[in-house]
């Protein structure tokens, strides 16, 4: 056996590259083992001095292991604490460092002992640092727990005496109750809200407190609250006070939950807005009522008809009965505003009272126009039956101070179903329907009729196209031939005007010569007749100076009331170069008769021109016939009604003829000529020549035609009318 090897002398130096070498294997196993806070050019430099302290400890005399306690220690305070790296450290010494730091010395029993020394003084300073530093965290963790503990029970009584004093002293009422409803705790305001005592709510259940009128969703939004399908709610509800008045408040409830999020109790704040909420009430009464009379106004009639259109279910029917009080504007202009205003308070009254039992809505629209909203209706009959009704009360006598009043009313009624149709359609076929009321005689009803609505959108439609069309030069002049009847020359053409419509085709002055003096378009058109009439005319005159032709043309009322009537002819007179006596304008007996003041004096200056003046129609009026003296008329056109008649077995015929004749002998016997119009046979041209009838006018003569028919008539100097001589 070889003999072991000496132990280290005193002095003997070890291998400092070996250590160098043996730190950067302890480092490699470090950073393999465990996670090491730092970088490993930082944990190899350290680990490089714990290897040489632990080398100088092997080679020292005496041989003392506590510099490797003190290694331990440092290994635990790098932290390098994974199990794993102690066991390689421990291991590493027994294996690879005594070779590492004196590789010339073979290992022996002296140098073992020291480095098993080495390993157990690391261990132990390692365990005991280990130790020392656990027990240091968990004393740590004891404090910060101790710390944190204080911390939450006192600021759970920071917030226990926020709470109360929030609690107490909050100016809105606040509660709490469990999900049973049972009131656990109240505040005294909430308690003074209600007139109870705290103690006395707290004995209560919160549905004893609900109002019976609370809307029908509340009740499933405080379930939803209480089974934890919601966390809030907020509404606007009444309350019971304790003596029994209501009281509204503006309502938040929230769920307070378990740490597991179950249910467990709810609060609630509650402000009184009772003052608030009646102020709404009464300003949402004043936006949608009458201030005067106190019905519902427009609006609130509007919302509710909408509120019908709403539910559009195919047997649903609802009926408008639109109501306007005849002559009210008289009542207005003569006894003033204010008894007018007395007047409407009174109708609004009866209208109200008249259906209160039946459940419909009576609304003022404005003006002295209201409106009864049937709804629902069943047929027409029902409406009919409100209409009568209403047009009953409406029609008895009112008493208003020294005076006593008689007023009718005219009623639009509409019904109909809701499907199909929608409230502006309703109300518009109302309103034209209370105007056919109107023009019906008023004082009483009419029914909505769509084919008469029709029509008269045709003529409204009609109506608003005549200024376009003025301007687009659509209209046309045709002219009727008038004869004398002695031998059937024609010595006159009325001028009538026709409508070249794009769509419509030709029109004739039927379809909208009423429309035009409706809307005061017959003073332009009749102006452009006018001028287009003398134009042709002095055309006439110029080709055919032997064979003077009078162009007759119209005159409305609007035209004969016109203050510049004379002046308009005089110029249009210049313009066209048209002989006065060549012109002839027709009146109709009712503008003969408006005529008074300024509108004589407008005829008499015409005749002064030289125009000769007729009168159109005459017979049919019911005027005096003062005026054909009083005036300055040169002829009679006899309406066509009386010559109608004169046709052989016409019982009618003989009372005509009668009449004929003294209108011609009138007419003669005042210097006037009289011409026949509606001419349509050879015996009626004969009757009338035989009575002295002077010219005549008629389908029998011609039919009107453009202005070149005429121009070729006269060209071919054949004005003779065969059948007229016949």
């Amino acid at each position: 056996m070889s003999a072991p090897p000496p132990a280290p002398t005193p002095g003997e130096r070890f291998d400092q590259p070996g250590a160098a070498r043996y730190a950067a294997r302890w480092a490699h196993a470090v950073a393999r083992l465990g996670f090491v806070p730092m970088s490993s050019a930082e944990v190899e430099r350290l680990l490089h001095a714990h290897t040489l302290t632990l080398a100088r400890a092997l080679v020292a005399e005496p041989f003392d292991a506590g510099p490797a306690y003190r290694v331990g220690q440092a290994l635990v305070a790098l932290p390098l604490t994974e199990p794993d790296m102690l066991d390689w450290s421990v291991r590493a010494l027994g294996e690879e460092f005594l070779p590492a730091v004196l590789p010339d010395r073979t290992p022996g029993g002296a140098g073992r002992d020291r480095v098993a020394g080495l390993q157990g003084r690391l261990s132990a300073g390692f365990a005991r640092a280990l130790r020392d530093r656990t027990f240091t965290q968990q004393e740590r963790i004891a404090r910060s727990a101790w710390q944190a503990r204080d911390a939450v029970e006192q600021a759970l009584r920071d917030s226990e005496a926020r709470f109360r004093a929030v609690f107490t002293g909050a100016a809105i009422g606040i509660g709490i109750a469990d999900l049973d409803g049972r009131i656990l705790e109240v505040n005294q305001p909430f308690a003074d809200m209600l007139g109870y005592s705290e103690t006395e709510l707290r004995r209560r259940n919160v549905a004893a407190l609900f109002h019976a009128d609370d809307a029908a969703g509340m009740w499933e939004l405080y379930r939803e609250l209480i089974e934890g399908k919601r966390d809030a709610v907020r509404v606007e509800k009444r309350y019971y006070r304790r003596d029994g008045r209501p009281v509204w408040t503006d309502l938040a409830v929230s769920l307070i939950r378990h740490d597991d999020g179950r249910p467990r109790f709810t609060v609630a704040m509650v402000e009184d807005i009772t003052e608030r909420y009646e102020l709404q009430q009464r300003l949402r009464f004043q936006a949608l009522h009458d201030p005067l009379t106190g019905l519902p106004n427009r609006t609130l009639f509007f919302e509710r008809l909408a509120g019908v259109f709403a539910d559009p279910s195919p047997e649903r029917r609802v009926g408008v009965c639109f109501l306007d009080l005849d002559g009210f504007k008289a009542v207005n202009d003569t006894l003033g505003h204010d008894l007018g205003d007395r007047l409407l308070v009174v109708v609004a009254g009866r209208l109200a009272d008249c259906v209160a039992g039946q459940g419909h809505l009576v609304a003022r629209m404005g003006g002295d126009e209201f409106v009864i909203l049937v709804d629902p209706s069943t047929a027409e009959r029902d409406v009919v039956a409100v209409a009568d009704a209403a047009l009953a009360v409406v029609a008895e006598p009112v008493r208003l101070g020294d005076h006593e009043l008689a007023v009718t009313a005219s009623i639009g009624i509409v019904e109909c179903p809701v499907a199909g149709t929608d409230s502006s359609e309703l109300m518009r076929a109302a309103d034209t329907t209370l105007y056919w009321a109107k023009g019906d005689g008023r004082g009483r009803w009419a029914v909505y009729d769509p084919e008469r609505s029709a029509r008269d959108s045709a003529a409204a439609a009609l109506a608003a196209g005549l200024p376009l069309a003025l301007e687009r030069d659509e209209f046309t002049v045709h002219y009727q031939p008038i004869v004398a009847l002695s031998d059937g020359t024609v010595c006159a053409v009325e001028a009538l005007v026709r409508w070249q419509h794009p769509r419509l085709g030709l029109l004739g002055p039927d379809r909208f010569i009423g429309l035009a003096e409706e809307t005061g378009m017959i003073v332009p058109l009749g102006r452009w007749v006018l001028e287009q009439a003398c134009r042709d005319g002095s055309r006439w005159a110029r080709e055919y100076p032997d064979t003077p032709l009078v162009v007759s043309v119209n005159l409305a009322v609007r035209q004969v009331s016109d203050p510049g009537i004379v002046t308009a002819v005089g110029a249009v007179l210049r313009d066209t170069g048209l002989p006065p006596k060549l012109l002839q304008l027709e009146l109709t007996e009712s503008a003969v008769m408006a005529t008074s003041g300024e509108p004589v004096r407008s005829l008499r200056r015409m005749a002064a021109l030289g125009v000769r003046l007729a009168i159109d129609d005459f017979g049919t009026g019911y005027s005096n016939l003062a005026y054909l003296r009083r005036l300055p008329i040169h002829s009679l056109k006899l309406a066509g009604q009386f010559v109608e008649s004169l046709r052989s077995g016409d019982p009618q015929a003989l009372v005509d003829e009668r009449i004929v004749d003294a209108l011609v002998r009138l007419a003669h016997a005042l210097d006037l000529s009289v011409t026949a119009e509606a001419v349509e046979t050879g015996g009626q041209a004969d009757r009338l020549r035989v009575l002295g009838c002077d010219t005549g006018q008629g389908r029998l003569f011609g039919a009107p035609v453009p202005a070149e028919e005429i121009t070729a008539r006269l060209g071919g100097r054949d004005r003779s009318t065969t059948s007229a001589a016949g």
